[in-house]
């Protein structure tokens, strides 16, 4: 078990190592920072010692570790055919395809998706959270240097990413794989308009970190690793058990929900520069992903659990978890839609 002293001291190196990739223009200490996430981010995943943490633990060291030398590789080989390590001097084809592949196995885009569902189903709903969430932001602002002009790579990854994150996610039954299956979705839409508009791919990202942070906050609550024990959320929270279908279908992209903003806009986008086709496929995928969200909402919503002392005793025991995180998030995930014009024109260049 990690001590407790020591916990805050791995969640400062998470801080560190993505401020330094979000502040260099060189390739050697993007990578640094990568690997500080990295390297601090393994304590936490292995801290309760648990067989299936353990698995988790090695499967996200093997896969980052691969990323990362492919990335240095790449790096390294432009350094050498340029002279120079900055991030922005890239001008050879297949050296970009090389590092958005390692930064696209970093973040966990299909067709390099198969270690996200795993590692997150063998941990806890904090380090699932983290995972989910701040270790995509810094891979993601590299790949937003890196992508100056067209690229069919970010494409194949984004239409790709949306179809298995809508498709992987219709037979599960365990709320973690439910939620990487999303965050490979949601990647899958980012990926698909960054090369077009930064700042709606960017947009995108937050607000897809409030809706994640809102929901793996809503199953800590209530103690639920699974459907099923969603469902019976209502005897221990019913307020809870209200917001919580809004928060998954605002995650679908339904409006007046604050999900719809990006997927329309990226929709519109796209439309824009004449992918039309590529706009009709994108929002047919994103109904398998409403798919599994409606699961979700139906077994809580609908449903009423059988009435045995299981499911009604919880109510009894005091819960001394923080919610203003995510009564905060949970608000914002629902009612930001309004706002979204000055969201937009404040991320605007």
């Amino acid at each position: 078990m990690l001590p407790p002293s020591l916990t805050p001291l791995f969640l400062s190196m998470l801080g560190i190592g993505t401020l330094t990739t979000l502040m260099s223009s060189h390739w050697l200490l993007a990578w640094m920072g990568l690997e500080i996430n990295s390297l601090a981010i393994l304590p936490l995943m292995i801290q309760n010692q648990h067989p299936r943490a353990v698995e988790a633990t090695i499967k996200y060291f093997l896969t980052q570790a691969t990323a990362a030398a492919m990335l240095l590789f790449a790096s390294a080989t432009n350094a050498w055919l340029t002279g120079q390590w900055d991030i922005k001097e890239m001008t050879d084809p297949l050296i970009i395809v090389a590092i958005t592949l390692a930064l696209a196995l970093k973040m966990g885009l299909a067709p390099m998706h198969s270690w996200l569902p795993e590692v997150l189903q063998g941990l806890d709903l904090i380090t699932g959270l983290i995972i989910s969430t701040w270790q995509k932001i810094a891979p993601f602002t590299l790949l937003i240097q890196i992508q100056g002009t067209y690229s069919p790579t970010l494409i194949i990854l984004g239409i790709l990413s949306t179809l298995v994150g809508g498709w992987g996610g219709l037979n599960q039954t365990q709320l973690r794989k439910i939620l990487a299956y999303s965050s490979i979705a949601h990647l899958g839409w980012m990926m698909l308009v960054m090369q077009f508009s930064t700042y709606l791919a960017f947009m995108t990202l937050l607000i897809y970190l409030v809706m994640t942070f809102s929901m793996f906050l809503t199953c800590l609550l209530n103690s639920a690793t699974t459907i099923n024990m969603l469902a019976t959320s209502w005897s221990k929270n019913p307020v809870l058990t209200v917001s919580t279908p809004l928060v998954l279908l605002s995650l679908g992209g339904l409006p007046p929900l604050t999900g719809f903003a990006p997927k329309w806009l990226i929709l519109q986008e796209l439309t824009k520069h004449d992918l039309g086709l590529l706009a009709t496929t994108t929002a047919l995928t994103a109904l398998l992903s409403l798919f599994f969200y409606l699961r979700v909402t139906y077994a809580m919503a609908v449903t009423l659990f059988p009435l045995h002392l299981t499911s009604t005793a919880p109510w009894r025991f005091s819960n001394n978890q923080l919610t203003l995180p995510l009564a905060t998030s949970t608000v914002a995930t629902i009612s930001l839609l309004p706002l979204t014009p000055a969201i937009t024109a404040l991320l605007t260049p």
